[in-house]
This record gives C-alpha cells, sequence and structure tokens, in this order.
C-alpha cells in the first residue's frame, strides 16, 4: 500500500518551501500593482502590464531551458540560491522610484522564479521513486499555484487593513527566506546525468507532446481563455479600485479575494464535477464563464461610483475565478493521462512555459488597452481571446477519447519488445493500448477505436 505523500520527509519540507514561495510572490503581484500606482498614478494599469508582460516573457525562455539544465546542478544549493536572490530584490523593490527600476527588478526576480519550479519539478522523481506518488506529487504542485490565487490577496488584504503596503515585500522576502530554510533541511538527491543528454531535446520534448495530443491542444486554447479574462483581474484591479472607483487600498485586496474565492469554491466541486462529467466538461464550461464574465465586464461604463457597482465586481471577479478554477485544478490530472512517465517533467514544463506565453499576450493588452482606450474596449477584447481560446478547445478536444486506442507501428520497428505477441499485418504490426505521445508513438491516430 502506498504511503502519504506527507509522511515522506523530504518532500514534505520541500512542498512547504513551494507554498510558502507562492504565497511570497502572491503578496509580491499585489503589492507590485500598489506600487505601480505610486509610481506611475493613472498610467499604473500600463506600468503594471508592462511589468508582467516582462515576467512572462522571463518564464517563456527560462523556465524550459531551466528544466533541461536542472540535473546539472547541485539542486538544493540552486532551489536556495534562487530563494535568496527573490527575498533581495524584493527587500530592494520600495526604494524603486523610476518605473524602469520596477522593470529591472521585476526581470531580475521572475528570472529566480522561473528557474525556482522546472527544478523543484525535476528534484520529484528522485524524492519519490514511486510512480503513483511522484504524479500525485505533481497535481498536487499544480493545485497549489491555483490555491495561491486565494490565499495571497486574502492575506494581503488583511495586511493592508492595518499596515503600509510596503511592509507586504518584507513579509514576502520573509517568506522566501523560509522556503530557503525549508529546502535546507530536505534532502534534496542531485540527478544522474545519463550519457547522450541533449539539453535541445528536454527543452522541446514537452512542446512536442503538446502539439500531437488533441486533448492537450485543447488545453492550449483552455490557457488563452485563462489568461485573457485572468489579466482583467491581475492588471486592472488597481486602478480600477483606486483611480476610477476611489476606493482605499485594502479593497484592492478584497477584489482579488473575491476572485480567489471563486478559485477555492470550484476547486472543492471539480473532483466530483469530474468524477462524473468527465474533466473535458467542467474545463469547457469553466471556459464559457470566463468568455461570458468577462464580456459581462466589458459592457461596464464607468461614468461614476454608483452603489451597485461594486458589489457587482465582486460577482463577476468571482465568476473570473470561477472559471479559471474549473480548467486550472483538472489541468494536473490531463497532463498526467497525457504523457508518459519519464515525459511528464518535460510536459508539466511544457504547460508551465506555453501557459504563460498566453499571458504575455494578455497582459500588454489589459495594461495599455486600458490606459489608451479605456476599460470597456480592452475588456471587450480581452473577452475575444477568452472565447477563442474556449472555442479552440471545443474544436481540438474531442468529446470521445478513449484511453485506449488502435494504431499501427512499422513493420521495422526496433523496439520488438513493444510489438511482442502481435501479429504482423501488410501495413505493420495492429495493436490497440493506452495510448500517449512518446519516443514509440510520435503522431496521433487519425482512425481509431477503442479497446473492446
Amino acid at each position: 500500500m502506498t504511503r502519504s505523500l506527507f509522511e515522506v520527509r523530504d518532500y514534505r519540507h520541500l512542498f512547504g518551501a513551494q507554498v510558502v514561495a507562492l504565497a511570497g510572490n502572491g503578496l509580491t503581484t499585489v503589492a507590485l500593482g500598489l506600487l505601480a500606482f505610486k509610481v506611475a498614478g493613472a498610467n499604473a494599469a500600463a506600468v503594471l502590464g508592462t511589468a508582467l508582460a516582462i515576467k512572462m516573457v522571463v518564464y517563456v525562455l527560462v523556465a524550459p531551458v531551466a528544466g533541461a539544465y536542472a540535473g546539472r546542478f547541485n539542486r538544493r544549493g540552486l532551489l536556495v540560491s534562487l530563494d535568496v536572490v527573490r527575498a533581495a530584490v524584493v527587500v530592494a523593490l520600495p526604494f524603486a522610484d523610476q518605473v524602469w527600476h520596477v522593470y529591472v527588478l521585476v526581470a531580475l526576480m521572475q528570472s529566480a522564479s522561473a528557474a525556482f519550479t522546472p527544478t523543484f519539478q525535476a528534484a520529484l522523481p528522485d524524492v519519490l521513486p514511486d510512480v503513483e506518488q511522484y504524479t500525485r506529487a505533481l497535481s498536487y504542485s499544480q493545485l497549489a499555484s491555483t490555491m495561491e490565487t486565494l490565499s495571497s490577496p486574502l492575506l494581503a488584504a488583511l495586511l493592508i487593513s492595518v499596515i503600509d503596503f510596503h511592509w507586504l515585500f518584507a513579509g514576502t522576502a520573509a517568506g522566501f527566506l523560509g522556503s530557503a530554510a525549508l529546502v535546507v533541511s530536505s534532502r534534496v538527491p542531485n540527478a544522474v546525468v545519463v550519457g547522450g543528454y541533449r539539453v535541445r531535446d528536454r527543452v522541446v520534448s514537452g512542446a512536442r507532446v503538446f502539439l500531437a495530443t488533441p486533448r492537450l491542444r485543447g488545453l492550449m486554447g483552455l490557457n488563452l481563455a485563462v489568461a485573457g479574462a485572468g489579466a482583467i483581474v491581475m492588471v486592472n484591479t488597481v486602478n480600477l479600485v483606486q483611480d476610477t472607483l476611489g476606493r482605499p487600498a485594502a479593497d484592492v485586496a478584497w477584489l482579488l479575494s473575491a476572485n480567489g474565492l471563486g478559485v477555492l469554491v470550484i476547486a472543492f466541486a471539480v473532483p466530483m464535477l469530474s468524477a462524473r462529467f468527465g474533466d473535458r466538461a467542467v474545463m469547457l464550461t469553466g471556459g464559457g464563464v470566463l468568455f461570458l464574465a468577462a464580456a459581462s465586464a466589458g459592457g461596464f461604463t464607468f461614468t461614476s461610483a454608483d452603489q451597485w457597482q461594486w458589489p457587482a465586481l465582486l460577482v463577476l471577479w468571482a465568476a473570473i475565478g470561477v472559471g479559471s478554477g474549473a480548467i486550472l485544478t483538472p489541468t494536473g490530472n490531463v497532463l498526467r493521462r497525457s504523457s508518459a512517465p519519464h515525459d511528464r517533467p518535460a510536459v508539466f514544463a511544457a504547460q508551465f512555459s506555453l501557459s504563460h506565453a498566453c499571458w504575455l499576450l494578455a497582459y500588454p493588452i489589459a495594461g495599455w488597452g486600458a490606459t489608451v482606450a479605456g476599460y470597456s474596449v480592452t475588456w471587450m477584447v480581452l473577452a475575444g481571446l477568452a472565447g477563442t481560446g474556449a472555442c479552440v478547445a471545443l474544436w481540438c478536444w474531442p468529446a470521445r477519447e478513449p484511453e485506449a486506442l488502435e494504431h499501427v507501428h512499422p513493420a521495422d520497428i526496433t523496439d520488438l519488445d513493444h510489438v511482442r505477441g502481435t501479429a504482423a499485418t501488410a501495413v505493420g504490426y495492429v495493436h490497440t493500448h493506452t495510448f500517449v505521445i512518446d519516443e514509440l508513438h510520435r503522431q496521433w491516430p487519425h482512425r481509431c477505436r477503442s479497446a473492446a
């Protein structure tokens, strides 16, 4: 019987380090928005949108390369160093008084964050050699990233009500140092570098699996839907609350918390809903909710701080959270179903990088669009992105997708053990089994049927 993941001391400490670091990152997001408002005033949305776009560029470029090289360094030393770098940058952020200072510091901090996640995930199979435990750990990592959406803004809201927002940076720095302490207290084995190791193959292998797997192409569309609607929340909340509605800084965090509450509520319901309706139905419904919520937000005209606008915004932000949670919570299970065990780190890293590429598109639209064209036009454009993503997912992800697929291997296949017991036919070896893209299965079968 497989023991609980949290009975494994080293994993328990590493997971704690990830959770603490994620909370720190979330606090930084809230504090960064308020800092942008202080530095740039009415142009805060453009500044924040650019800063978050820089973050996404770093994630897209650094994460896959860091994942490929993660096995070549002392993992524990690297994780601790990355936490220390992030803590140092966060301490410097409150002293930024020029927009370019914010951009440089964000680039440095997010480079460290982009390297932390794939290094953490690369260590998991060595800390947890049991395949079932390892798969659950990847899903917990994905869920922790999702739940951070709730915990950090809620914690920020409580803190801002009693202290100046600059102290959020101090709390974030303490979180990163706490993460480093937990990593130090764990034993993180170094990887064994196998001969013939090709970094390029590691970088592109996850993306290759995504492109060849229909349900993962659908997931890419849903990533776009999450980014399109989510950018409204992440980029425009600060200006909307403080500049347009004239509400206090604490309400920024409360509105973000409404979004996180939506994520939390649906996260508890998703396992039951997925068991009854399937991951596809739940996630596509989430895409539809995101489109409707973003389009409804685009219908707002902020001519005055009418009393009804604030509760309506709370509902819409919560709805965006529900839609995002319905997509993000089952994502780990979809990635697991779509990859062989030895390819899972690359596939999870690809999801990390490709999903952030969607945010890279959405963030500048939300920031600069709101500054130049106003909220309504910009949010309608972002609603269009969300709707396009949902339609792509509906088109690419087949409604009927059996796990076992009939497919053909050529007669000159080199791995005869894979087709042992299968009779050769005129077209090659035809057999049926649970199908994922890997070295032996490079393309999805165009004509297939489920196993009897």
